[in-house]
């Protein structure tokens, strides 16, 4: 378990990387109360949120943007296991800090984060939604990245504001929506459904078939909440799980392909190249 602390400007990044063959519980609390926006990477770590008598359990975390306000009070665990590893970026700040951010950004904060600005418990818990493929993008590079030094402290100091820019577009693209709730959480089963079915995913039709929606209302309102087309989601969830699988030294690049539905070597090779920019073969466990 590696748990890194960055101060950039006025904001205080922890990056968290865990990984177990069997379970392991990792507990955190903040020292001072913080508005913070939680990205998780791959890994579905189970998360749960403890504040007095409350608790709040979240069992889906891949892809999971969280944001919330915390005092001293609030328990962040994470159960890590072989099968659940912890990828998490935390950007926080303090309500004080807000009116110190450069180009009025603090007003974003206060107009679309109103809850937590003005917090009226030990925890609240403002939007949530998952990560579009920009957003994915920039979590897989901060937790692959081959920096190291300063240049690594630019490179994440260029990337966590790109982070927080997604987050806020993305939350006012969702507030202008009209998809109802019912809805939402049929593109989210969708969605889970193909992260969990990735050798053998449903065609198009049997996934609106699964979840209730014709195929029109899936396609169009997939890409319109993911910001990606039904199958582009699929296929960036296959090559990353395949970058995983390599990097981690659990299968060979064939082994990794089969595992992800690539049945061409060459077509495979060729797709992770284009969204990585390097060949599997580049990869050093």
């Amino acid at each position: 378990m590696t748990r890194d602390i960055i101060d950039i400007n006025d904001f205080t990044i922890l990056v968290e990387e865990g990984n177990s063959e069997n379970p392991v519980i990792d507990s955190c609390f903040f020292d001072e109360p913080v508005i913070a926006v939680a990205f998780y990477g791959s890994g579905n770590v189970d998360l749960t949120v403890k504040y007095g008598d409350n608790q709040k359990t979240f069992k889906h975390t891949k892809g999971l943007v969280l944001s919330f306000y915390a005092d001293e009070k609030v328990e962040f665990i994470h159960t890590v296991s072989a099968l659940k590893p912890l990828e998490c970026i935390v950007i926080a700040t303090t309500a004080t800090n807000l009116d110190k951010l450069p180009n009025r950004e603090g007003e974003l904060f206060s107009e679309m984060l109103y809850q937590l600005v003005h917090p009226k418990d030990h925890y609240v818990e403002g939007p949530r939604f998952f990560m579009t493929p920009e957003m994915q993008s920039i979590v897989n590079q901060v937790f692959r990245t081959r920096y190291e030094g300063k240049a690594k402290m630019m490179f994440f100091r260029s990337q966590m504001t790109a982070l927080l820019a997604h987050f806020f577009g993305q939350l006012s693209m969702l507030s202008e929506q009209t998809i109802s709730r019912e809805e939402l959480k049929k593109l989210q089963d969708a969605k889970e459904i193909l992260t969990n079915n990735l050798d053998a995913p449903p065609s198009l039709s049997d996934l609106a078939k699964q979840i209730g929606l014709n195929t029109f209302k899936l396609k169009k309102n997939f890409k319109e909440i993911f910001g990606v087309p039904v199958f582009k989601y699929l296929q960036n969830e296959r090559l990353t799980k395949a970058h995983e699988l390599i990097r981690n030294q659990e299968a060979t690049i064939q082994e990794a392909a089969w595992h992800v539905g690539y049945d061409s070597l060459s077509s495979f090779s060729n797709a992770f190249t284009k969204k990585f920019g390097f060949r599997p073969s580049a990869i050093k466990g």
